[in-house]
């Protein structure tokens, strides 16, 4: 049952890994919005290092922004914050393939791999936070946009990619809780027991795990 947990974590957690290097990459975080604007035959859309827009043929443009310190504070740290997501779930996915029961890398004990595997678990959940972080700050400053009355810019709406990298930072933490819950299963196979002994005594031995009774 813990080998089951744990390849189900390490695949939940590298999906979540994929769909978040898919985040930092696409096009459409942010959309403008149709709703009270009389043009419509032309449609603005964002991300971390571009902007573009598209006519109604479908031809677009983009331009990169040119500078980084221009750029608001908040997409500094958003791109900051998912570039680590990305390099922690490259970290864990190695850690954790190495730590799974399934898998056999020289003589590791089961008791090293159970700890390399929640390694990988913890970092896991550590890149779904920091996944989950810039997608809901970003979501939170188009929103905040988009209410204000005062405000006079280009008004925007939720594009594909936050959603995207919402799901898969709910799969990292899913599939790292997966993990470190499977290593604690581990811990509690062993334990104690005790016989009866002459002059009401009790004498307590350690139960051997499965394991350690198969090489019997």
């Amino acid at each position: 049952m813990a080998a089951a947990f744990e390849v189900t974590g390490f695949l939940m957690g590298l999906a979540g890994w994929m769909l978040t290097g898919s985040t930092l990459a696409n096009n459409y975080w942010k959309i403008s919005t149709v709703y009270g604007s009389v043009i419509t035959s032309s449609r603005l859309y964002e991300n971390l290092w571009k902007s573009c827009a598209q006519d109604s043929t479908g031809v677009f443009n983009c331009r990169m922004f040119e500078t980084m310190l221009g750029l608001p504070a908040y997409v500094q740290a958003c791109r900051a914050l998912m570039i680590i997501a990305v390099i922690l779930g490259v970290i864990s996915s190695v850690l954790t393939l190495f730590g799974l029961k399934c898998t056999s890398i020289g003589n590791m004990e089961e008791a090293v791999k159970g700890k390399i595997a929640m390694t990988g678990g913890i970092i896991f959940i550590l890149a779904g936070l920091c996944g989950i972080v810039p997608v809901s700050w970003y979501a939170y400053s188009i929103t905040m946009e988009f209410y204000n009355p005062i405000y006079g810019g280009t008004k925007y709406e939720l594009g594909s990619a936050l959603y995207i990298g919402w799901a898969g930072s709910a799969l990292l933490i899913l599939g790292g809780s997966f993990l470190c819950c499977s290593c604690k299963r581990n811990k509690q196979t062993g334990g104690y027991k005790y016989a009866s002994a002459q002059g009401g005594q009790r004498i307590y031995t350690k139960t051997e795990s499965a394991q350690s009774k198969a090489y019997v």
